[in-house]
């Protein structure tokens, strides 16, 4: 039995599902196959930001900032379990960029995002209750901007999609894409079983493989291409004399910025680093010299001691920057292109080129836009109004007030961990639970057999690694509390 579709998208990371669950929600029948898990690589290897990207603007790149901060805003009412206002400190460092300049992109920064909700940025002058900054450290600022769960946001699209028709295969490779006439014929390996779909437009999301669907699988050539560049962040314990519920930005002497980010309860998340990177994306991992890096460059601002023997974890995520003129990696826009084929009017196929996961919602509804040449009265998006599946509470912190009550008999920090995950989904997974024992046998640390059932049924959750490290981020606290 052929199975046709308007869409067919190839990569399940935050743009593609981003795009599947604009495309579902205008009417359209829509296929998205990933090679592994959704959010396998880099849409789960970020810095954990929903943010404007302040030094962009070094590079001039006023609209950059300006469409990432207005998404900001958006987005934090679309999935308020998910992202989170966070305070940022930075440091002003007086062999790094002078205070006027300083003082001159934040208000930049401010204006760029016109009317929102974070607090406007303060003019800090530190004192003793900043315990973590060495002594020379006397002044700073603090802005706000947002944190995420990246992985979650992913499947939260995902879950969107579904929800208004789309078909999502994870562990299904695409073969080959070829057109047929009147439609796209493209081959999937489903975990060894092979299976042919037709459908009338093509995208090609593949994040970091974007290139090499465009030459192996659709035999396609492109006018952009992308330029890899790795990530690497390392996770510590939160060292005692770490107080502070705010993040720090810190500046470098080589003119790059890294984060200092409180991660859960227990660890601080310090990165990125921004390596041209050549080899397979699948296998990226931190080099030492990354590593000695970022210690170091943590090392020179607070009064405790980094080593090597803190860190408890690390990744290092491939971005698929649009290839440009700069030198150097940190350079390379963080922008979009998206480039779209087809033949004699039909039979389109889009690539898409770099981004960033504050921008996947407008790149998503542009993307979708764009297909309106080829399917006769497409509806506008609608994704900027409608909140993703668990989004549908007005406040976060009356909501999990809420969860507390209606489920006493239940341990708070477990609770707070799923209204976080969950959102109001958090019901359909405690149905019919009153009591600890209800949630089955406890598997290992926080996480008990009704929570593995409900990701395995509702969230294409295949393997404990799909579990503790995506949907849950157990792996890390399971492991090293």
């Amino acid at each position: 039995m052929q199975q046709h579709f308007d869409l067919f998208i190839i990569g399940g990371g935050i743009n593609g599902c981003g795009i599947a669950a604009d495309a579902a929600l205008r009417g359209l029948k829509v296929i998205l196959c990933e090679q592994d898990d959704l959010a396998r690589y880099t849409s789960s290897y970020s810095s954990k930001l929903i943010h404007g990207g302040l030094r962009y603007l070094e590079y001039y790149e006023f609209n950059l900032v300006r469409k990432a901060l207005h998404e900001r805003e958006r987005l934090l009412k679309l999935a308020p379990h998910l992202i989170h206002p966070l305070p940022l400190i930075l440091p002003h460092n007086a062999h790094c960029r002078p205070s006027w300049m300083i003082r001159l992109g934040l208000f930049l920064y401010d204006a760029l995002a016109g009317r929102h909700s974070m607090p406007r940025t303060k003019f800090l002058k530190f004192n003793a209750h900043l315990t973590s900054l060495k002594i020379e450290y006397t002044k700073g600022y603090l802005y706000y901007d947002g944190s995420v769960d990246d992985s979650r946001l992913v499947i939260a699209n995902a879950l969107q999609a579904q929800k208004h028709g789309a078909l999502i295969h994870t562990h299904s490779k695409v073969i080959s894409a070829q057109r047929q006439q009147d439609f796209w014929q493209i081959e999937v390996d489903h975990a060894g079983t092979k299976q042919m779909y037709y459908s009338k437009a093509l995208i090609n999301a593949a994040g970091p493989w974007v290139n090499n669907i465009i030459t192996e699988v659709c035999h396609d050539q492109a006018e952009h291409h992308v330029r890899l560049v790795k990530g690497s962040h390392i996770v510590v314990k939160r060292p005692n004399a770490y107080h502070e519920q705010n993040a720090y930005i810190l500046q470098l002497a080589d003119q790059r910025i890294i984060f200092v980010i409180p991660y859960y309860a227990e660890f601080l998340l310090i990165g990125t680093t921004d390596i041209d990177y050549q080899d397979d994306p699948a296998l990226a991992q931190i080099s030492t010299e990354e590593v000695n890096y970022l210690l170091e460059d943590v090392n020179e601002y607070f009064t405790w001691k980094l080593t090597s023997q803190d860190i408890v974890h690390t990744f290092s995520g491939v971005r698929p920057l649009v290839a440009d003129t700069h030198a150097q990696a940190r350079s390379v826009t963080r922008d979009y292109k998206i480039e779209i084929h087809d033949h004699k009017g039909h039979m389109p196929v889009m690539h898409i080129f770099g981004g960033k996961i504050t921008t996947y919602r407008k790149l998503a509804e542009e993307v979708v836009d764009r297909l309106q040449p080829y399917f006769l009265n497409l509806p506008s998006s609608l994704t900027h109004s409608i909140p993703l599946p668990g989004g549908d509470l007005k406040n976060f912190n009356d909501f999990v007030t809420q969860v507390y009550r209606d489920y006493p008999r239940l341990p708070q920090k477990l609770l707070l961990r799923y209204a976080h995950a969950y959102g109001t989904r958090l019901y359909e997974l405690l149905q019919q639970v009153v009591t600890l024992e209800d949630l089955g046998p406890e598997q290992t640390t926080d996480l008990y057999q009704r929570e593995i059932d409900f990701l395995k049924t509702t969230e294409w959750a295949k393997t404990l690694d799909d579990i503790l490290w995506r949907r849950t981020k157990l792996g890390l606290i399971q492991t090293h509390s």
